[in-house]
């Protein structure tokens, strides 16, 4: 059976309908979606490359 991937909305969301937000989804690769747009294009990235992106972006 596929696991149901759980999606969780960026802490820097305001959580209204003209917020401009992304969700994330954390299983055995990482998966970014618009969260206006769920059925829309998804960015699949590995652990390892979305670890670097993460760094990056904190060091920036």
């Amino acid at each position: 059976m596929a696991q149901e991937r759980i999606w969780r909305k960026s802490s820097y969301s305001t959580g209204g309908e003209a917020s401009a937000c992304v969700e994330v989804s954390l299983t055995r690769d990482v998966l970014v979606r618009d969260s206006k747009n769920v059925s829309g294009d998804v960015l699949t990235f590995s652990a390892p490359a979305w670890q670097s992106l993460l760094t990056y972006l904190g060091s920036r």
